[in-house]
């Protein structure tokens, strides 16, 4: 009787957000002037803290190459395109869920952009769900972004199909 009681006394007596719940606001906006670009997949909306939902970039301090073998900063690279993606202007982001670091996954706009879509449709960002599967193949067919960079293209993305 104690085994099948404790769940219940448990999932009653926690906060719900320990239990990892989405964050129950579905719909965030801030105003251009709050919005932090943090690196090139994560954003703060004023007093939140949101990553885009179905992509990963690069880490800021993930080596790259160009062409011509010069090294650069690639993950600093997904975060400048991010920055322009949002320009200053308003974002809105549909919260789909969150991290494991409690963050809001959110497919965001800014100012009707679709800056998920974007960023990986320019060759910032990898997908890595089936919706942004076809922007994935579209940079890279098209040598967009860090895709431009072939072999120096950051390590992980050489291995993709």
């Amino acid at each position: 009787m104690a085994a099948v009681a404790a769940p219940f006394v448990v999932a009653v007596v926690l906060p719900s957000n320990l239990l990892g719940s989405a964050p129950s606001d579905r719909q965030w906006h801030a105003p251009g002037a709050t919005v932090r670009i943090v690196d090139g997949e994560t954003m703060g909306l004023g007093d939140r803290i949101v990553r885009l939902a179905g992509l990963s970039a690069p880490a800021r301090g993930d080596a790259c190459r160009s062409g011509s073998g010069q090294g650069f900063d690639c993950g600093t690279a997904a975060t400048a395109a991010l920055t322009r993606l949002v320009g200053g202007r308003d974002v809105t982001c549909r919260i789909v869920g969150q991290d494991g670091f409690g963050r809001g996954l959110g497919d965001c706009d800014a100012a009707g952009a679709a800056l998920n879509k974007a960023l990986v449709g320019q060759g910032f960002a990898l997908a890595t769900n089936d919706a942004l599967r076809g922007e994935e193949a579209a940079a890279r067919q098209a040598s967009r972004g860090l895709w431009a960079h072939g072999v120096g293209a950051p390590p992980g993305w050489r291995v993709r199909d």
